[in-house]
């Protein structure tokens, strides 16, 4: 079987996560998986290493009022 389970994405989404109809439908199926907690890659923390890794990448930048 291919494509999703919409009869299971739907009990999913309204019955057990209490989603209105909208809600619901303005979610992307992987958002909806995260919020269910669904999601295997939602459950890694970033290490201090890896936050350091970004700052250094992305540093922030200084604007003419200081902040």
């Amino acid at each position: 079987m291919t494509g999703l389970d919409w009869p299971g994405l739907l009990r999913l989404g309204l019955h057990e996560l209490r989603l209105k109809p909208a809600e619901f439908w303005g979610l992307t199926p992987g958002e909806l998986m995260l919020i269910a907690g669904l999601d295997p890659s939602a459950a890694r923390v970033m290490g201090r290493a890896h936050l350091m890794a970004l700052t250094a990448q992305f540093p922030d930048k200084e604007t003419k009022n200081g902040g």
